[in-house]
């Protein structure tokens, strides 16, 4: 059973990974957008260049698509965890210590998703590793030269 699971193993990160970019990613247009329901579910749209609000709705919306696609990440992943973990100290824990008393649930949770993909990277079904694969023009073998031939 523990070897069949092994070779789940990549396809488990893929979907976590895509799941969780299509969240972060949802949750940044509600706030840019005023769709989903909108910032704070009230409909509305959070005011261009708002520290912090706006800038974390940007690093939700990008980061949550690279995320979501597998592109570049562990960088991705790298920013947008830092932004949760900002969230979380700045925003919630001021008012109570633990998530359940401060509503920092989804910023906790996130902050750790993210982390997690900074160190076990894209899994399956992300383009990081398509794009891998291809060599690029540096690696493709060039031409043997033509030698004339004497007449």
């Amino acid at each position: 059973m523990s070897g069949r699971l092994d070779s789940a193993q990549p396809y488990a990160l893929g979907l976590f990974r895509i799941v969780v970019g299509l969240l972060f990613a949802c949750h940044g247009a509600a706030s840019l957008f005023g769709v989903l329901g909108g910032a704070s579910g009230t409909g509305g749209t959070i005011e261009s260049g708002t520290w912090p609000g706006w800038y974390a709705a940007v690093i939700q919306l990008v980061g949550g698509g690279l995320v979501l696609l597998g592109l570049g990440t562990r960088a991705a992943a790298l920013v947008s965890s830092g932004s949760m973990a900002y969230a979380y100290f700045k925003v919630h824990q001021p008012s109570a210590l633990w998530p359940m008393e401060n509503g920092g649930e989804a910023s906790a949770m996130f902050c750790w998703a993210f982390l997690l993909l900074v160190f076990t990277g894209s899994g399956a079904f992300g383009l990081d590793r398509l794009l891998a694969r291809r060599p690029s023009e540096r690696e493709k073998p060039a031409a043997e030269p033509q030698t004339p031939v004497a007449a």
